[in-house]
C-alpha cells in the first residue's frame, strides 16, 4: 500500500484526469472542493481509512444531509482510485428512499409566479426570461449558454451535457418572448442570456440575481435557488403526462432513481392523500 498525502500537486493532477474523462466544468469544480475541504480537515497527515471515516462522521455531526455526505464521499473515493489506494475507500450512507418533501424547500407555483412579478417590478427582464426559461423547459442552470437565437427561431435547442446530447422544446410563448427580448437587445446570434461583456451568464450570476427578489415576492430564500425551477417544471410536466421515463429523457437523467426525487410531493400532499384513504373508522 503506498502512503498517501493530501498536496495541491496531487490534487491538480486528478483535476487535469477529470478533463481529460471530460467530466463537466461543474462536475470538476465539486470533485476538487469536495477533494480540498478533505485535505483542510486533516492536513498534512497521511491519508488513512480511520481518518476518511472520521470525516465522514464529522460531516454528519456538522449538519450535512445524508445526499450530501454521500456526494462529497463519491468524490474522495474517485479520487482515492485514481491514485489506486482503492483500500481507502468508504462507504456511502444508506437512506431509505424519500416518499414525500419539505414543504420549506420546495417552490410553489404561485411563488415561481411572485418572483416573475418581482423581477418585472425591478425591470429586470433577462432574469425575468431566465427564470421562465428554466422553469419553461427544465434545463440546467448551467445549459443556459446553449439558449441561442438560431436554436430559439427553430424552437428546438440541442444541449450538450454530461457527455450526452438531448433535444429541449422551447414552447411558442417562450419563443416570442426570447426573440423579441434579442431583438431589443440587439442580439443577432448566438448566445441569449449574456453579461454587459458579452460571455453567457453564469450560474452565481443567476443565483444572486434571484436571491435579491425574495424579500419583493415574499418568498423564503431557501426556496429560491435555479434548480428548484427544474423541480417545479419536473412536478408540473409529471402531474400532467405521468410519465416518468419520458420525464426521465427530458431532464437529462440517466437513472430514473434520479428523478424521482424530483416528483416527490409535498409532506400536506401526502398526508391529505391519506386522510382522503377513510381507512381509520
Amino acid at each position: 500500500m503506498n502512503d498517501l498525502i493530501l498536496t495541491k500537486e496531487k490534487i491538480d493532477e486528478f483535476k487535469n484526469y477529470l478533463k481529460l474523462e471530460e467530466k463537466s466544468e461543474n462536475t470538476i469544480e465539486k470533485y476538487i472542493r469536495d477533494i480540498k475541504a478533505f485535505r483542510q480537515y486533516i492536513g498534512t497527515q497521511i491519508v488513512t481509512k480511520e481518518l476518511a471515516i472520521a470525516y465522514k462522521e464529522n460531516l454528519l455531526s456538522t449538519g450535512y444531509a445524508i445526499r450530501s455526505v454521500n456526494s462529497m464521499i463519491a468524490s474522495l473515493n474517485s479520487f482515492f482510485a485514481f491514485r489506486g489506494c482503492g483500500y481507502l475507500k468508504i462507504k456511502t450512507i444508506k437512506e431509505q428512499r424519500q416518499i414525500f418533501c419539505s414543504e420549506e424547500k420546495e417552490l410553489t407555483k404561485e411563488e415561481y409566479t411572485r418572483l416573475l412579478n418581482a423581477a418585472e417590478n425591478k425591470q429586470n427582464k433577462r432574469l425575468n426570461l431566465i427564470l421562465q426559461t428554466i422553469c419553461g423547459t427544465g434545463i440546467r442552470v448551467s445549459e443556459l449558454k446553449f439558449i441561442t437565437v438560431e436554436a430559439v427561431k427553430k424552437g428546438e435547442v440541442f444541449v450538450f451535457c454530461k457527455g450526452k446530447r438531448r433535444s429541449v422544446f422551447i414552447v411558442k410563448a417562450l419563443q416570442k418572448k426570447l426573440l423579441k427580448y434579442a431583438a431589443k437587445q440587439n442580439i443577432e446570434s448566438g448566445c441569449i442570456f449574456i453579461t454587459r461583456t458579452g460571455k453567457p451568464v453564469s450560474r452565481s450570476n443567476v443565483w444572486r440575481d434571484m436571491k435579491k427578489l425574495c424579500k419583493d415576492a415574499n418568498v423564503n430564500p431557501d426556496k429560491v435557488f435555479p434548480h428548484n425551477l427544474r423541480h417545479l417544471f419536473a412536478r408540473v410536466f409529471y402531474g400532467i403526462d405521468k410519465d416518468i421515463a419520458k420525464l426521465a429523457d427530458i431532464l437529462g437523467h440517466s437513472s430514473i432513481n434520479t428523478t424521482r426525487i424530483y416528483i416527490i410531493s409535498t409532506g400536506t400532499e401526502h398526508r391529505q392523500r391519506m386522510e382522503n384513504m377513510k381507512l381509520v373508522v
